[in-house]
């Protein structure tokens, strides 16, 4: 048993200690499409559980951050969980890229794993490519 607190989930656990840098993961709403080739890591139990951001949070409490994709859509959709996600990654002093969403997803073939969260707000998905710790 892990005597620190952190991520319980198994799975999620051991894909973000397998992260070496320039690996990308992906944290998803529930109706992202996730790439056959890509492992999955489903959290998702029904509507909005878990919430996006608290899977973000938990992932991004554990991995080290270099860069952020986002959907371009993002902006005129969810305008609010977009000002939720900048206020994360402006706290990290990450800029955030933006692509449209087919390149999003596109990009996500390439990902380690994608996390899965049972978010319902359209295009609550970002893609972070993991960094060093040193």
């Amino acid at each position: 048993m892990r005597r620190n607190q952190g991520t319980l989930n198994a799975q999620l656990a051991r894909v973000i200690s397998e992260l070496g840098h320039t690996d990308t993961i992906v944290v998803t709403d529930a109706g992202l499409p996730i790439p056959r080739d890509v492992e999955r890591v489903d959290l998702a139990v029904r509507e909005n559980l878990p919430r996006f951001l608290d899977l973000l949070d938990a992932v991004l409490d554990e991995v080290a951050v270099e860069g952020v994709l986002l959907s371009e859509e993002i902006k005129q959709h969810s305008p609010d969980m977009l000002a939720a996600i900048e206020e994360r990654f402006d706290r990290l002093g990450l800029a955030l890229e933006f692509v449209p969403h087919t390149a999003f997803k596109q990009a996500t073939a390439g990902a380690r794993a994608a996390v899965r969260s049972g978010e319902f707000t359209p295009y609550a998905n970002v893609l972070l490519t993991a960094g060093v710790v040193y």
